[in-house]
């Protein structure tokens, strides 16, 4: 039976090395690297002429992530197209190491190929509509046998920036919902902040959802409802709030995006230390979302909590 186990165990680990066969080299420094950062900075400083010479005539660029089998990607003349187009319309542009991955070239030797697969960051500012690209792109680069050009690039990188710019095109305007200045989510919130600032604080929690979250900016991570009032209550041990009032008038927001819900509220806790008697205003903006049966899910507050220190 030992025997038996033994043979095995050499007959497992005979067939995982069987199954291994060294097919290339992966380098981390190679010319070919440095062809592709020269290529991109002559892109990103606008020597397009320079960054196109380092592109085989029959080059290729192809969308990794493309489901239409029949695509063929964009040739030489349209890629140097959209690298001119890059350059004269964005603001900014750069395009860095995703840090800290680093590039690698890799020479195969099934069918004598040379690729460089890389990190990137695309960092560029739309001149038409203001929109920040600040994202991740991974790029394969097929290059020559002598690593001189590049013959084709798969690139892979987030859509929704690009449909974000596209969204925000100049004369592509987009009504996104309605705006009350009256509602009856309005008059929950303003029931919500009297009954708070005189201690029912059991009235003022009902109008949130039993897993409501809280997101105030003094704070390093989101709380809960018991979490909020703990901290409420430490924070406000030596003081009172001599009155509240509300600055200007809510709005809220039935956003057609998401079918978000959401009142935009201003106040003045006008507070009373309770030490020495001084005064301090403390202006607060709160960002109550609501779902549909009318309880608040979340909300986010802004204010300097440095005021009651």
């Amino acid at each position: 039976m030992k025997k038996s186990i033994y043979l095995l165990s050499f007959l497992f680990v005979f067939i995982l090395n069987a199954q291994k066969n060294k097919n290339g080299t992966v380098y981390d420094k190679h010319p070919a690297i440095d062809l592709v950062d020269e290529f991109n900075q002559a892109w990103v400083s606008g020597d397009i002429e320079k960054a196109a010479s380092f592109l085989t005539d029959d080059f290729r660029v192809r969308n990794g992530n493309s489901v239409n089998k029949d695509d063929e990607g964009a040739n030489k003349q349209q890629m140097v197209g959209n690298m001119t187009w890059w350059y004269n319309n964005n603001s900014y542009l750069k395009f860095t190491r995703d840090n800290p991955a680093y590039p690698d070239a890799i020479e195969y030797k099934k069918g004598n190929q040379i690729w460089v697969q890389t990190w990137d960051r695309l960092y560029a500012v739309n001149n038409q509509t203001g929109v920040k690209f600040d994202d991740p792109i991974h790029r394969l680069y097929l290059l020559t046998n002598d690593a001189k050009k590049i013959r084709l690039i798969f690139e892979y990188n987030n859509q929704n920036t690009f449909r974000k710019r596209n969204d925000a095109w100049p004369g592509n305007d987009m009504r996104n919902g309605v705006i009350y200045m009256n509602h009856e989510n309005i008059n929950s919130v303003r029931k919500l902040q009297y009954a708070y600032a005189h201690g029912d604080v059991e009235k003022a929690m009902s109008y949130f959802h039993e897993n409501a979250s809280f997101n105030d900016i003094n704070e390093s991570k989101v709380m809960n409802a018991e979490e909020i009032l703990a901290r409420d209550s430490e924070m406000f041990e030596g003081w009172e709030v001599e009155s509240l009032d509300e600055v200007g008038y809510p709005d809220y927001f039935e956003y057609d995006w998401r079918e978000s819900k959401v009142v935009a509220s201003w106040w003045r806790f006008r507070m009373v230390r309770k030490s020495d008697g001084k005064k301090v205003n403390v202006p607060v903006h709160f960002s109550d979302r609501f779902d549909n049966d009318g309880k608040i899910v979340r909300r986010t507050s802004y204010w300097n909590k440095s005021l009651l220190d």
